[in-house]
């Protein structure tokens, strides 16, 4: 894969490579300082658990933030704030009152950020915590934004400097790219915390970043290019090579549009599914429904090869090369060198997001939109020999966040911690296990294995889903983690079934897995310990 793409763009105010520059660290302790002198009636709730509704309100009128407008302060009293649009009533759900801030930042004459910060009106526990958005992102996180404060964070999302789920935006708009690609997030930490000193006369005494997929993509930028910006980060899912990832998606897409026998219908991923299972499944010594890590095994679909006509319980000689190309790695044609790991045997169930009736949204408006500037472009004339270069310019590391050199971000006593489900079809698992061994490489495992850490999820899906247990407090393992010292040795995750949880299992720090004791039910974590593979 091509090395992080070095660039410094003038008025961005940052260079690429996981350093933030000096220009940044002065502007977030100017803008904090500046923020909390300024408001001298907000002073007086320093130290204290709770502000008032007027405290909030002059928000609106007395904060003053460097290319920002504070265009709303509004005290929302417990369990009355209504999403905008009438709908997300699971993020309204049990929210305790807080101050809801907007802004409107404008770090370049094209730019046009919104950002909400929310802060407890009481019960603040000190901290700052900003998540992150899917896909293209142009819009404000509200379920994530509840979820912090009521674990009592001051929480902050932006919707990265446009409106809508597409990438049409950024056509002829380069600094709108440039918010999106990493000056968004940065800003809203910057002006967040600020917002944050100035209700209530102390900066936050930690910062936290939260994001998967999209949002996981914007957590490498952060530590890779802003390292000050927050003490601890989770990246779940991290599309950090959404450029190279484009050409796997979007070939996979090819594969089974190749002709109408290549197409392989969603009423065969059982099929195929099972396949790999009955192959995959019981490598790990136990025979659970759960490819422990799909690395240890060779999965050819080729068994499934109809024998005669075609029928459901079997693949066509086309169907079977289609398979065989959405597990295969994408090779460069030029160079020899791999560009992206294919999907693993256990991802089956999932394959209609990438290989369906219609190609992945995200990695089709980056080719339409950014690489071809042509909506009407057609993803069958994607040419990997001939558009990997030209798509890499495009990107110019606006988008991608190669870096594997953390020191910046470790050194100062950052802690990153990625998750990755082994049944991911939107961003190949391994790809994630390549970045943690060239950081490993990069920079020692010693000082990796104190800052660092990933967990691959057996059988979970892309940020969720899939057949394993796929839900866990990232946040709170975070917290002991960065807090605490207590460095995970795992994480217990669990599979809910209409309301109940039917299996649990431990997460272990990679290359670790977890494997049964030997007796106990293998629904139980406590039946199972993390070892070596």
């Amino acid at each position: 894969m091509s090395p992080q793409y070095m660039m410094c763009r003038s008025g961005t105010g940052a260079a690429t490579g996981g350093q933030s520059g000096g220009f940044w660290r002065v502007t977030m302790k100017t803008v904090i300082a500046f923020a909390s002198v300024l408001l001298v009636s907000a002073s007086a709730h320093a130290q204290t658990s709770s502000v008032s509704a007027a405290a909030c309100e002059r928000l609106a009128a007395s904060l003053k933030l460097p290319n920002s407008t504070v265009t709303s302060a509004t005290p929302v009293a417990a369990g009355k704030f209504v999403p905008p649009g009438g709908g997300g009533a699971a993020a309204a759900a049990g929210l305790p009152a807080f101050c809801r801030v907007a802004l409107t930042i404008k770090p370049s004459s094209d730019s046009d950020i919104k950002s909400e910060i929310w802060l407890p009106m009481s019960g603040w526990n000190g901290k700052f915590l900003q998540v992150g958005n899917g896909a293209w992102g142009g819009s404000i996180q509200y379920g994530p934004l509840g979820d912090g404060i009521r674990r009592g964070y001051a929480a902050a999302s932006t919707d990265t400097g446009h409106t809508g789920a597409d990438a049409s935006f950024a056509v002829g708009h380069p600094e709108k790219l440039i918010d999106f690609g990493y000056r968004s997030v940065h800003e809203t930490a910057v002006q967040g915390k600020a917002t944050v000193a100035a209700l209530y006369g102390t900066a936050p005494r930690l910062s936290y970043f939260n994001g998967c997929s999209g949002g996981g993509r914007m957590s490498f930028m952060e530590a890779q290019r802003f390292p000050e910006d927050f003490d601890a980060i989770i990246a779940g899912a991290p599309g950090y090579n959404r450029t190279d990832g484009a050409f796997q998606s979007l070939g996979a897409m090819q594969a089974t549009h190749k002709d109408p026998a290549s197409f392989i219908p969603a009423s065969k991923y059982p099929m195929l599914h099972k396949a790999a299972l009955d192959k995959c499944d019981a490598v790990d010594g136990l025979m659970d429904g759960l490819i422990t890590d799909p690395r240890s095994c060779k999965y050819d679909p080729a068994v499934l090869a109809c024998k005669g006509a075609d029928g459901p319980s079997c693949l066509t000689a086309p169907q079977v090369a289609a398979a065989q190309k959405i597990y295969a790695p994408v090779v460069d044609p030029k160079t020899g060198k791999e560009v992206f790991a294919g999907l693993e045997p256990g991802s089956e169930m999932h394959w209609g997001a990438i290989s369906g009736e219609e190609p992945h949204p995200m990695y089709y408006d980056l080719a339409r939109f950014l690489v071809f500037a042509d909506p009407n472009w057609d993803f069958r004339s994607l040419d990997l020999g001939k558009h990997l270069e030209l798509a890499r310019q495009k990107d110019g590391g606006i988008l991608s966040a190669m870096s594997t050199d953390l020191k910046p971000f470790v050194g100062r006593g950052g802690k990153l911690l990625i998750y990755h489900g082994w049944e991911d079809q939107n961003i190949s698992p391994r790809m994630s296990v390549e970045y943690y061994e060239k950081v490993q490489a990069t920079m020692g495992k010693a000082s990796v294995d104190n800052a660092v850490k990933l967990f691959m999820v057996p059988g979970m899906g892309h940020c969720g889903g899939g057949d394993g247990p796929n839900e866990f407090d990232m946040i709170a393992t975070l917290e002991e983690w960065r807090e605490k010292g207590k460095t995970p040795t795992q994480i217990l995750a669990s599979k809910v079934s209409d309301g109940q949880v039917v299996r649990t299992r431990p997460l272990c720090p990679f290359p670790q897995v977890a494997k049964y004791k030997g007796t106990g039910s293998i629904d139980k974590a406590e039946s199972f310990a993390c070892s070596a593979p």
